[in-house]
């Protein structure tokens, strides 16, 4: 049994994808940000850093509770487990790299780019152009990729793919003031069009909306969000 401690944000949703995908029984369970339980001293114990995702593997070698926290850590983790959706022997030198470049590269500035577009108390220039113009050129890296192909690495639906998922269909977000956010991205956008399109993808974002989280950006949320900011205020 995995339990699986999530938000409806990108980084578990990529998780979720894969649990939907294999099947493997799980326990979801919620912690709301917004209201500041991933600081609690019990969800702590499960993940230092205080962020979602994190899993709970209570079948881990010799029968012991395994803690395993960060998205990318999970997949790779889970994917060794049941020895699924890690592409062929020959492509894991793709994946991997894939893979991290989602972790250090699409994902934080992604995070950052929302921030500083919908979070930050007062408009920053240069910290949005800086942020966007850096998603950009991500995107554009991925959309020269994909020309193509249908998957991320060689010709196998991988952790590369759910975990690149996670982001991308944030876009609309991440990319504000564009109607259309991939359009200058037709590739990555024939490519999310295909993932998207998966069964599992429906089941994830059921799971997404069966809990009903805090919504508001009140002071809470902020202090629970971004309490570094409020760290000379303790």
């Amino acid at each position: 049994m995995i339990r699986f401690y999530f938000h409806p944000t990108p980084n578990p949703a990529k998780v979720a994808l894969f649990l939907e995908e294999t099947g493997l029984e799980y326990e979801a369970v919620p912690v709301d940000t917004k209201k500041g339980e991933q600081h609690s001293a019990e969800f702590l114990k499960i993940n230092p850093n205080g962020k979602v995702p994190a899993i709970i593997d209570t079948d881990g070698p010799g029968g012991t509770d395994v803690r395993v926290f960060d998205s990318s850590a999970i997949l790779l983790y889970l994917a060794e487990k049941t020895g699924k959706f890690l592409g062929k022997d020959e492509d894991r030198g793709e994946l991997l790299s894939w893979l991290f470049f989602i972790a250090s590269g699409v994902g934080p500035f992604s995070g950052q780019a929302v921030h500083f577009q919908h979070a930050a108390p007062q408009p920053n220039d240069y910290a949005i152009n800086r942020y966007r113009r850096e998603i950009e050129r991500h995107y554009g890296v991925l959309n020269t990729h994909l020309a193509g192909r249908d998957h991320l690495v060689g010709d196998d639906y991988t952790i590369a793919d759910m975990s690149l998922w996670g982001w991308i269909d944030r876009a609309p977000h991440i990319m504000k003031g564009e109607s259309i956010p991939l359009e200058s991205f037709p590739h990555l956008a024939r490519w999310f069009d295909f993932i998207n399109s998966r069964q599992a993808v429906e089941r994830v974002r059921n799971l997404m909306t069966s809990h009903s989280f805090k919504t508001e950006m009140d002071d809470v949320a902020k202090r629970a969000l971004f309490p570094s900011n409020f760290a000379s205020q303790a």
